[in-house]
């Protein structure tokens, strides 16, 4: 008798949970071959909205978390995505079609590079930040912080979990927190991501996940008042100029799509796109 195999139903991750949208909508994820794989859920505006206040919901206690603890639980991501490696690599080589080895090596560089950020979560600060000189008896200080809910469009082309994970880290890192559109045809690597998230020690509300059309979410992202800013990093193919000018109209940070192999690659200047540097000033004794 042969067994039927029992479909994996995907949703969205908004707040810690695993909700259908809200609009019911689906659509179908094909292989790279053409091969139905499964259905996932289709994102509306109302999805994403709630995925704004799930951010700003979590925002005060992400980032009042001390730097070396969202060091470690930036770490624990890349532990447990190493213990369901093989799923990872399964759903790359399904979905976008390379050999084993070719998605073995994509998973090995995400959990590499969850490393590599958490590893920058107590010391960037030391970098970016520093004493300024004065005229007079007082210590003047520069100290980054978090610019507070960021909304990623990410990558729509190459390695899926890769190009997730290259431009939701670095947000993290400092006390952000995310809603990410993933790929719209290979969302598969973005859910089970998702499922990391919602096992490891990363707070409901820090990361929300988003599948469905970029091109019909990235407009009331970039518009929403409470989001604080845009990475436009996979938005290369919409109309880009468009979402920074709804963005400016609330004053938002947007960084720009960025193209070819080393789009969103690992870096310091990924971390501090998306920081504000607050001054102090404080008196060094009697005056």
């Amino acid at each position: 008798m042969t067994r039927l195999a029992v479909p994996k139903t995907y949703k969205l991750y908004l707040g810690g949970k695993f909700p259908r949208s809200e609009s019911g909508r689906v659509y179908e994820i094909r292989s790279h071959d053409g091969d139905f794989l499964a259905n996932a859920a289709k994102a509306s505006r109302k999805d994403a909205r709630d995925a704004v206040v799930a951010a700003r919901s979590a925002l005060g206690g992400w980032a009042g978390a001390t730097a070396y603890n969202r060091g470690q639980v930036l770490y624990r991501i890349a532990e447990l995505l190493e213990g369901r490696r093989a799923q990872f690599v399964a759903e790359i080589v399904q979905s976008e079609g390379v050999s084993a080895a070719a998605a073995s090596a994509q998973v090995d560089e995400a959990i590499d590079r969850w490393v590599w950020y958490a590893g920058w979560a107590d010391k960037y600060l030391q970098v970016a930040g520093n004493a300024n000189p004065v005229s007079g008896p007082y210590f003047n200080l520069s100290v980054p912080e978090p610019t507070g809910v960021v909304a990623i469009i990410a990558p729509q082309t190459g390695g899926s979990l890769l190009g997730l994970v290259s431009a939701v880290a670095p947000a993290l890192v400092s006390g952000n927190t995310v809603v990410v559109v993933a790929n719209e045809t290979m969302p598969l690597s973005a859910i089970s991501l998702g499922e990391v998230l919602a096992t490891s020690d990363v707070p409901a509300g820090v990361v929300n996940i988003l599948t469905g059309s970029p091109a019909e979410m990235a407009p009331w992202l970039a518009s929403h008042a409470d989001v604080n800013a845009l990475d436009l990093v996979g938005a290369g193919d919409l109309d880009w100029i468009h979402l920074e000018i709804d963005a400016a109209e609330t004053l938002t940070r947007v960084l720009q799509p960025e193209n070819g192999p080393d789009a969103a690659s690992p870096s310091l200047s990924r971390i501090l796109a998306f920081t504000e540097t607050k001054t102090i000033w404080h008196t060094k004794g009697l005056i």
